[in-house]
């Protein structure tokens, strides 16, 4: 799944989130780590390729013009990837507000934690690191003001029901996001502002991303666990969300697993050893995937 696709889901997210706060059903604890499964083994093979890159650009300028079409995608991927990020823990930290709990907010907050480290990490690449030459770090840096501007767009639309700046690149944009969707949602044909958003999400992210996608793996497994989390009936039969929902059924099935083991580091390119562990539980994991 590619990069671009995570933002779709990001707004698809944004869209129906506030169905899923309101509803007050309890999120099933195996989709939820399942998320934070698969997001902590992309965050690993995300800080195994900056380090490889960083390395061999200190080095080897030919082995760095090799590596780097693999590492660029990489680049995008983290930046492009932080608007999923973002909303969906805006969503779950809601949903936790909503009922009074704390049960997902935390393992939200952990993923959204590595990911604003992996974030930083590209900056700093991208302003001091070896092997960006400016043109490309231009690209990349028009991409994160891209991607950010659409992360407010779609935080701003969750705030009717809890304030969720928090999780917005720019709060006050947010906020100001959030006050103008309310605004337009009263004017004739106010309905169809959704839509048009949508459409121009799609047309802002359809160029300038590497037309492959490095972790297409985990971002179909993040996307499965995301969408597992959504009653059935928000999937109706025709349409993108009925393809999502088939999506959903067919990753499901293993995906926990084998996320756990990549975790674990039994085939990890890092190498990491295996952590012993004397949690035996689904809720003792969770736990433990909050304090992280």
């Amino acid at each position: 799944m590619h990069a671009r696709e995570l933002i779709e889901l990001a707004a698809i997210v944004s869209a129906h989130g506030p169905a899923l706060i309101q509803s007050g059903e309890r999120i099933a604890a195996d989709s939820i780590e399942q998320y934070w499964t698969t997001s902590k083994v992309r965050l690993d093979r995300w800080a195994w390729r900056l380090k490889s890159f960083a390395q061999q650009a200190n080095t080897d300028a030919q082995r760095r013009r090799v590596q780097w079409p693999a590492t660029r995608s990489v680049l995008e991927e983290i930046l492009t990837g932080e608007v999923l990020t973002r909303v969906w823990t805006a969503v779950l930290c809601a949903h936790d507000r909503q009922r009074g709990t704390d049960e997902v907010e935390p393992v939200a907050r952990s993923v959204m934690i590595g990911h604003m480290e992996a974030r930083h990490r590209v900056l700093t690449l991208m302003v001091r690191g070896p092997g960006i030459d400016a043109e490309a770090a231009v690209k990349l840096n028009r991409l994160r003001r891209r991607a950010e501007r659409w992360t407010d767009l779609l935080v701003g639309h969750l705030m009717g029901i809890h304030d969720v700046s928090e999780f917005a690149a720019d709060p006050q944009r947010a906020k100001d996001f959030a006050q103008d969707l309310k605004d337009r949602s009263h004017f004739q044909g106010g309905q169809q502002v959704w839509p048009l958003m949508l459409a121009s999400l799609r047309a802002a992210f359809q160029r300038g991303l590497g037309p492959e996608s490095p972790n297409a793996d985990l971002n179909a497994r993040i996307v499965a666990s995301v969408l597992s989390c959504f009653p059935t009936e928000m999937f109706d039969s025709t349409g993108l969300m009925r393809s999502l929902w088939l999506m959903r059924l067919t990753n499901m099935a293993d995906d926990t697993q084998i996320m756990i083991d990549d975790l674990l580091g039994q085939e990890h390119p890092a190498g990491r050893q295996k952590p012993t562990s004397s949690s035996g539980t689904s809720s003792g994991r969770l736990r433990r995937f909050g304090g992280s």
